[in-house]
């Protein structure tokens, strides 16, 4: 028996494309929570950006019924104030409440992009997953592509352009991606994910509808030649010590792994392990690792790469800082191969929020 159960804020929902996914996410977790150990508290942003403290169920909140279950809704805010270190409710009158964690649940912008993590840094509060620098960074493919190039991390071919600059010259754009890259080639918002916005482009003719459809979701574009390979993932977990159990592999039922595919289709394939040689699937979770660690990661990421058909080499595709846990997705799937089942794999992340944020106290401190 627990003397003292950790109160522990569960974010979901967000002003974000990927909102119904966080949805299902954050049901799974606290479906999966020890409450034994955990007193749980749900707070949920709505997609125009309205934060409540919601007390209702679990099955509403995968529904999206939430937001309609007005008896069980009060407004709420993590507070910035430190000496709150937890939330605001604003109620029939004003109360705060302390929590020890939080574990926010948010996938895509404005939640996984550094912005919410930028909050919790300055309420002083533990939360799972990276810190406000390395989740902008990982969450923006320019830059992740970027130190990824700096740390010798093999990768596509790849080019970026911003809004500005494809409206003043898309022509010479277009026609350095068809020198550079070829095709079929790649067109990706810079800062989105669960594959909002990607399109495949076969030829030339099709780009500029392509480099529209992306730039409609964000500012900067990175276009990425294609690869003929196997698509894996390998999920990390830990802080100064990190581990990266196995390596799982999808294969699409669409043309690549879409939104569809990932949510919709139900029709896509996972294989853990990966149908790869172990010493493949050794140089995959050496590289996830190496790329976590370049990018200064820490708590949890799943990081996705392509192993190429022709001459089998590992090539890094994308992290992702708050990797999903809905019931298809690989992550806690993976640690679950590896005996790390859903509650223990919960309890260690908010072990290693918990942790982290001790030592970088302490740090200050001395």
């Amino acid at each position: 028996m627990v003397l003292f159960m950790k109160k522990i804020l569960i974010l979901f929902g967000g002003v974000s494309t990927e909102y119904d996914v966080s949805l299902i996410s954050a049901g799974n977790i606290i479906n999966n929570i020890s409450k034994e150990k955990y007193d749980v508290l749900t707070l949920g942003i709505t997609r125009d950006g309205k934060w409540y403290l919601y007390s209702g169920t679990t099955e509403k909140i995968m529904n999206n019924e939430w937001i309609n279950d007005r008896e069980n809704l009060v407004p709420a805010i993590v507070s910035p104030d430190r000496s709150v270190h937890g939330i605001t409710v604003c109620g029939e009158k004003t109360e705060n409440i302390r929590v020890d964690a939080v574990f926010p649940v948010l996938h895509g912008k404005n939640g996984e992009d550094g912005t919410v993590q930028g909050l919790l840094e300055l309420a002083g509060i533990p939360f799972v997953g990276c810190d406000m620098i390395s989740s902008a960074m990982s969450m923006n493919k320019a830059v992740t592509n970027t130190i990824a190039d700096h740390a010798k991390v093999a990768q596509a071919k790849w080019l970026k352009t911003t809004r500005h600059d494809y409206l003043k010259n898309g022509e010479k754009f277009r026609n350095e991606c068809e020198e550079k890259l070829g095709f079929p080639l790649f067109v990706k918002p810079a800062n989105a994910g669960s594959s909002v916005g990607i399109s495949k482009v076969g030829s030339k003719n099709n780009l500029d509808d392509a480099v529209r459809k992306a730039l409609g979701v964000d500012d900067i574009i990175v276009v990425e030649e294609g690869i003929d390979g196997s698509e894996v993932e390998c999920a990390v977990l830990g802080n100064d010590d990190i581990m990266a159990p196995t390596v799982g592999e999808i294969v699409p039922c669409n043309d690549f792994y879409d939104y569809d595919a990932k949510y919709l289709a139900d029709k896509s394939e996972l294989h853990i392990p990966a149908r790869l040689p172990d010493e493949k699937i050794d140089e995959v979770r050496r590289e996830a690792c190496k790329i976590f660690r370049a990018l200064g990661c820490s708590g949890f990421s799943r990081v996705d790469f392509f192993v190429r058909r022709s001459d089998g080499k590992v090539l890094f595709n994308e992290i992702n800082t708050i990797p999903g846990f809905t019931p298809i997705s690989m992550y806690p799937k993976m640690f679950d191969y590896a005996g790390i089942k859903y509650p223990e794999l919960i309890d260690r992340l908010i072990s290693l929020a918990i942790e982290k944020k001790t030592e970088s106290d302490n740090g200050l401190i001395k």
